[in-house]
């Protein structure tokens, strides 16, 4: 999944303007940011929660696996036209 305009822009402001990239231990800063992205640093699209938060929030309704897997019937799912336009005004013609 690529990243969002604002996280790029947060990644510029936040991260990349306080270190240097040349640095020897580079990797290891961009593991720390990653980490506090995720783990600490409240987001607004979150309502000032943390990613972590909304995986937690999420857990209890997201099925497992092997519960998707025992549910899919290829027979019912259909050719998807990737122009969502197009998509949505075909699939009722299936």
């Amino acid at each position: 999944m690529l990243p969002d305009h604002r996280s790029l822009s947060a990644d510029l402001e936040e991260f990349w303007s306080t270190v240097d990239p040349k640095t020897a231990d580079i990797e290891d800063r961009i593991a720390e940011w990653r980490h506090h992205w995720n783990w600490r640093r409240p987001h607004a699209a979150l309502g000032g929660g943390t990613p972590v938060d909304r995986v937690c929030e999420l857990a209890n309704v997201t099925p497992f696996t092997d519960e998707v897997e025992s549910r899919f019937d290829p027979a019912k799912e259909r050719i998807r036209i990737p122009d969502f336009r197009f998509d949505q005004t075909f699939a009722p013609l299936k």
